[in-house]
């Protein structure tokens, strides 16, 4: 099994899908790196050599930040807004859409599962 930055490639995926396994890596970089790295797109990871594999770990080397090192950038991020007291910090903080979707409905995502009312006693009925 292929092994690069820390994540485990599945064997029977083309190339260029695997990599998108990679936190950071998507469509449009993967084939970016395979074409840096002179790797053939269509090639199963199964199917890789080690020296291709290394080429591959090489490029993405010097391609910057994937996996942990941009998760942890992207939290800092969201921290110093919301420290900074910006509307997108605040935002954060309330657990509300970010980028400026409705709230009135929909945003279930974010806000979570609705919070049950509590049920009002029917007046009595005049009979």
């Amino acid at each position: 099994m292929a092994r690069v930055a820390g994540v485990d490639l599945p064997p029977n995926k083309r190339a260029e899908i695997g990599l998108t396994y990679i936190y950071g890596i998507g469509r449009s970089r993967a084939a970016s790196i395979l074409g840096q790295a002179q790797v053939s797109v269509d090639s199963r990871i199964r199917d890789l050599s080690e020296e291709e594999l290394g080429r591959i770990r090489a490029v993405i080397e010097e391609q910057g930040e994937i996996e942990g090192d941009l998760r942890k950038r992207i939290q800092m991020d969201i921290k110093r807004l919301m420290d900074i007291g910006a509307y997108r910090g605040l935002r954060h903080r309330r657990g509300l859409p970010v980028r400026g979707q409705r709230t009135h409905t929909n945003a279930r995502t974010r806000k979570g599962p609705r919070r049950a009312t509590i049920a009002k006693k029917k007046a009595p009925g005049k009979k």
